[in-house]
């Protein structure tokens, strides 16, 4: 039995909200009618509450374990019963029984992880809608799969690429701040001593140290809330992703961060053409994946298209396709096999986005360490001038 929670009318016209155990929708609404009252609709159920503490929810790991076991020949409901009792997770437990609780009560499957946005994307969604009509819910988690671990690959690759250039960056300037805050006062104390005259850069050096080392906890509580601040935009969601806008706006860097969303785009895309999903929708459920001026140019696109153009000339005149791609989409358009071409686009695009990343990442290793190798050279060159002066006079 299952508890349903209906809308009804009274007969003084009053409408409240009633609880009703029954095995069924048809069921509950029949024991509702034997009340003397007019059913007017069933509550949409609320969502689960997810704990905020625990490992979180990760829906790759869920689709592979959900595709294992439906291979395996387990229906759905009883394949998400299985991965309910593996789980430790007070998140993933909590969400997956809401998932069972819904299939129990009668929803599909898309509308209960349809309550879950913040969990289940809208691309993954449609995917599992598209494969309940069509029945081949196991194809469309595999290449979902598929789509997901290609853009995980590539994001761990940008990731392992950066770190290098960060911990020597950090390791640099924490070199600088000793030698600024702790040795170029020592000098300037033997300097004082001298009483010569030197020079005006190694002057502003030794004046720097020593205002640095007489406010060094000022300078510490400085560093220190710098590096909160930038690791409160790192980790916020928000933040995160104006600071990235604001990276990747960079002349630089705004073409390869276009390519790069053109490839997560036509994968999308071929995914649910395969999954069965018209063009039109699919094209306007993947506008979040583009930049603000690329969803701009896709929208017009749309629109031409739905007017009965081809997709191929629509994304060459709005600037939305190389030459590359477009022969590519305009043999899938006349072939039929438009999501297979529109997965070789994205794998030419990813393979351009690693070979320029290897290449970035070895360039950029030389040339940090060469700037932190140019500062920490130049403090020292600063303080040791005075003394090959001072040994110069004595000879």
């Amino acid at each position: 039995m299952v508890s349903y929670s209906l809308r009804v009318q009274t007969l003084e016209g009053k409408v409240h909200s009633i609880a009703v155990d029954a095995a069924s929708e048809g069921e509950a609404v029949r024991k509702a009618a034997a009340l003397g009252v007019t059913v007017v609709g069933f509550d949409r159920p609320s969502a689960a509450r997810i704990p905020a503490t625990g490992r979180r929810f990760s829906l790759p790991l869920f689709s592979q374990e959900l595709l294992a076991l439906l291979e395996a020949g387990l229906v759905l409901t009883e394949a998400l019963a299985t991965l309910l009792r593996k789980e430790r997770s007070p998140v993933a437990r909590t969400l997956l029984e809401a998932i069972v609780r819904g299939l129990q009560q009668g929803s599909n499957f898309s509308d209960v992880l349809a309550r879950y946005p913040e969990h289940f994307p809208e691309l993954y969604v449609a995917t599992v809608r598209a494969a309940e009509r069509t029945g081949n819910l196991q194809e469309v988690l595999a290449r979902y799969i598929g789509y997901q671990l290609q853009f995980d690959a590539i994001r761990k690759k940008l990731i392992a690429a950066s770190i290098y250039p960060v911990m020597l960056m950090l390791v640099g300037g924490f070199i600088a701040l000793f030698l600024l805050g702790y040795v170029v006062p020592r000098f300037s104390a033997v300097y004082d001593a001298t009483g010569r005259d030197v020079s005006v850069l190694s002057m502003a050096l030794l004046g720097f140290g020593r205002l640095l080392n007489q406010y060094w906890w000022q300078a510490a509580l400085a560093t220190v809330a710098s590096c909160s601040l930038l690791a409160y935009i790192v980790v916020h969601p928000v933040w995160r992703q104006r600071l990235l806008e604001r990276l990747l706006a960079l002349p630089w860097l705004a073409r390869k961060s276009d390519e790069f969303r053109m490839a997560r785009f036509y994968r999308a895309c071929g995914l649910l053409l395969q999954a069965g999903i018209p063009l039109p929708r699919a094209l306007s459920m993947l506008s979040g994946l583009l930049s603000q001026q690329q969803q701009t140019r896709l929208s017009r696109a749309r629109r031409e298209l739905e007017s009965g153009k081809s997709f191929s000339d629509v994304l060459q005149f709005h600037q939305l396709a190389g030459p590359i791609d477009e022969s590519l989409i305009k043999v899938g358009e006349q072939t039929g096999r438009l999501a297979d071409m529109l997965e070789r686009v994205a794998r030419f695009y990813d393979d351009d986005f690693s070979r320029w990343l290897d290449w970035i990442s070895r360039l950029l290793e030389p040339v940090l360490m060469a700037l932190i190798g140019l500062v920490i050279g130049t403090v020292v060159i600063l303080l040791y001038v005075p003394i090959l002066d001072l040994a110069g006079n004595l000879k």
